[in-house]
């Protein structure tokens, strides 16, 4: 297996800081690893560029990007640069984008996870076009976030919504998520019910309310790793039953990605999302060198 870092902009043949230890893992592990360019990536738009320093493969062989997170179109680039140099990702265009976006894969952990609803922006926001899909929540809480990601650490502002019913307040938030978010927007809005999960603690610096989460890194449809997703509060008390989702993982149609759970306030487990693999964080309890040993191996890390 090879896996793909992203290079340091400022450090030509190093990967990027961000990725500096899993890449240590890697080489200790006698991993083989490349590096692509993010900026020729994503800001020239020119992924065989972004490619150059990935050795041509022959015969051909499978890679694991872990890096920066990349829009369904720039990955798509990256996947066929790949291609014409041996290198084949675990998931292809399509998987990346099932996971990566919410309402992709949101006909698969249905019944499982908070009910959501979406809106493209291609022709702007309209407070008219929200209200009617928002009328599925009544008058309960709902919070707003895109394709991909929230404005959670600007919680009362940009991300949680009282009531569903309140336009005034549906504007405000939205208008207020949607300037934060500016140019990194992803595709659209989405609404999803506010779900009472146990609650671990207030983040230390934006003040955002923390449930007790938990990160599930799932490959060829068996959990990797299961580990509290923040490295704050006192994760005391229960965690994921093993085989927790054990009918919902093998329908998701990737190889390589997370599933974030949480257990609500009456004592059952939820899906809050899923994500695509390479692009997710390691739960800060699992180290880089164990997570790398049994993502080889295909054993669960005990974290």
């Amino acid at each position: 297996m090879l896996v793909i870092f992203c290079e340091d902009p400022l450090r030509p043949g190093q990967p990027d800081q961000a990725f500096e230890a899993e890449a240590q893992a890697a080489q200790t592990l006698g991993i083989a690893h490349g590096l692509i360019s993010y900026e020729a990536l994503v800001n020239e738009r020119r992924p065989g560029r972004a490619v150059r320093r990935i050795a041509v493969a022959e015969p051909p062989r499978d890679a694991l990007y872990r890096g920066w997170m990349l829009r369904p179109a720039e990955y798509a680039g990256l996947y066929d640069a790949l291609m014409t140099r041996g290198i084949r990702l675990f998931n292809s265009p399509a998987a990346y984008r099932h996971c990566h976006y919410l309402p992709e894969s949101y006909p698969i952990i249905e019944g499982c996870t908070a009910k959501s609803v979406w809106l493209p922006l291609s022709d702007g926001f309209s407070i008219d076009a929200v209200m009617p899909l928002l009328q599925a929540f009544g008058s309960g809480p709902v919070i707003v976030k895109d394709y991909v990601k929230s404005q959670k650490h600007y919680w009362h502002e940009g991300c949680f919504i009282p009531s569903a019913s309140d336009a005034g307040a549906v504007e405000r938030v939205v208008r207020r998520f949607l300037e934060l978010q500016g140019d990194s927007l992803n595709e659209g809005l989405v609404f999803r019910e506010f779900v009472a999960f146990e609650p671990l603690a207030a983040h230390s610096r934006s003040g955002m309310p923390m449930t007790r989460e938990f990160r599930m890194f799932v490959r060829d449809s068996a959990v990797l790793c299961c580990a509290p997703y923040w490295d704050e509060g006192m994760y005391e008390g229960a965690v994921p039953p093993r085989g927790a989702f054990s009918d919902v993982i093998p329908r998701v149609q990737s190889r390589f990605f997370t599933m974030d759970v949480a257990r609500r306030r009456d004592g059952d487990w939820m899906i809050v999302e899923l994500g695509d693999g390479q692009v997710a964080g390691l739960p800060p309890s699992v180290s880089a060198m164990e997570f790398y040993r049994h993502l080889t191996a295909g054993r669960a890390v005990q974290a």
